[in-house]
């Protein structure tokens, strides 16, 4: 699993972390049951501050994502691939409606209509 980081983004590295791990879930790349690369080892790797890794594995397990084991570290759960496709298209849609200037109430409204249909 190769997780990207841009440290240019507005995006915070901990999401960033966080939603490059959901995207390799969503695509398949890392499987239930897996365990996520030991979180001293990523931020060495990403050259990045170990509580920012700390953080994003935080961010998906309060997801559902990932199960943080004392000892064993962050392992992916069986829920894992539906959350993390439809939390990577939320992620998505919200960089789109930033981009294009479109304040959260606006988008909450054409969400909400859509889910009414």
């Amino acid at each position: 699993m190769l997780i990207r980081i841009d440290p240019n983004s507005r995006m915070p590295l901990f999401e960033q972390v966080a939603a490059s791990v959901r995207g390799a879930i969503a695509h398949g790349e890392v499987a239930p049951g897996e365990r996520l690369p030991p979180a001293r080892e990523l931020s060495a790797s990403l050259d990045i501050n170990l509580h920012t890794v700390l953080r994003a594995y935080q961010l998906l397990r309060d997801e559902g994502a990932v199960e943080l084991r004392r000892g064993r570290g962050a392992i992916v759960t069986g829920s894992a691939p539906d959350r993390a496709e439809l939390v990577d298209a939320i992620d998505r849609l919200v960089a789109l409606a930033r981009r294009l200037d479109i304040p959260p109430a606006v988008l909450t409204t054409e969400i909400e209509e859509r889910w009414t249909r």
